[in-house]
């Protein structure tokens, strides 16, 4: 192109976020910002959701600033923005802040979501559902498929299963229809409450088929609770969902070893490396001063990766160290009584 208005700039940062490459977008926007014309507020939601995804605190921070430098307009989709690349990285003050800046008459049902949905991911089970009660009390606000989804979230965190039921029902009587999320949401409540039967009683009963996502809640509570009869029976219908997901897998080998029914669990590594299947290798994001460092599994081609090593084992002898101290704190305590 000739000439590079903010228009292609932002439509092309939204097209790689889009398509899930958020650090080319990040990287679209600085040159955007080194040779093409200011940024406006269409390009800042984009920018942020990058920076949702991947994490990136100090480069979210940054943007919040570059909108405060240059006089941006706060809509309320910026705002949103801001609420939910805070709370995606953590920051949850900091989206409480933003949050909290903008009047009840401004707000829509998507800026609750965001920060109701923020605070039931980082495990404020209360907070969470305080925020949905005030909400209610603004009157003009109608909660959607989306507040249900978050709440069922931050039940599910909490262990809250009768008030997840109550969230449930209340989807359907406010005229809504379950999505497949909403009983994904609802197994994962009872699997994590430990009452790991029900929920493999209330997937049959669904009306739809379950999903991966579905069957992944599930796996996962039957495992943290020993239910391994219906770990098998999840884990196969997981590889016949999707048999080229790596994952599917080792989560049904994991359950063979488990049992210890090594010879399956060896022919279940084996028919993956039959069927062509590669395992892609654990990998971590660590950000340092707004830079992103990424480490893959057993990964040494960091130039400091000998003073890495070091300095973690040092701060897992220390956490053992903490740990056996407390655990001797406690039997001293009890002998005294």
């Amino acid at each position: 192109m000739p000439r590079k208005d903010v228009v292609s700039w932002s439509c092309l940062i939204d097209g790689y976020v889009k398509g899930g490459k958020h650090s080319k977008a990040l990287e679209v926007f600085d040159r955007m910002r080194a040779m093409g014309p200011h940024a406006n507020e269409v390009t800042l939601v984009s920018v942020l959701c990058a920076c949702a995804h991947l994490g990136a605190l100090e480069k979210g921070r940054k943007m919040h600033r570059y909108v405060m430098d240059n006089g941006l307009p706060l809509t309320l989709a910026l705002r949103t923005s801001l609420v939910d690349m805070y709370a995606k990285c953590g920051a949850v003050e900091e989206a409480m802040s933003v949050f909290r800046g903008v009047s009840k008459e401004q707000m829509d049902v998507l800026f609750w979501n965001t920060m109701i949905g923020g605070l039931a991911s980082h495990g404020l089970v209360k907070e969470s559902l305080e925020l949905f009660r005030e909400m209610q009390m603004v009157g003009s606000i109608i909660p959607d498929e989306i507040t249900y989804l978050c709440l069922l979230s931050a039940c599910a965190h909490g262990g809250l299963v009768k008030e997840a039921w109550g969230f449930f029902d209340s989807l359907e009587k406010q005229g809504m229809v379950h999505k497949g999320e909403h009983y994904a949401c609802m197994v994962d409540v009872l699997a994590r409450a430990g009452q790991v039967g029900e929920a493999y009683e209330f997937l049959c009963r669904m009306p739809v088929e379950p999903t991966a996502s579905v069957l992944g809640a599930l796996l996962s509570g039957c495992m943290n609770h020993g239910r391994l009869d219906i770990a098998e029976i999840v884990g196969k219908r997981l590889i016949e969902l999707e048999p080229e997901h790596d994952g599917r897998y080792v989560g049904l080998s994991n359950v063979y070893a488990v049992k210890n029914r090594w010879d399956e669990a060896k022919t279940m590594r084996e028919t993956m490396e039959r069927r062509g299947v590669k395992k892609s290798p654990g990998c971590s994001l660590v950000e340092i001063s707004g830079r992103h460092y990424r480490f893959l599994a057993h990964d040494r081609t960091h130039p400091l990766s000998d003073q890495i090593k070091m300095m973690l084992d040092f701060l897992v002898k220390q956490i053992k160290s903490n740990a056996h101290y407390r655990n001797l704190e406690q039997c001293l305590c009890l002998e005294s009584c």
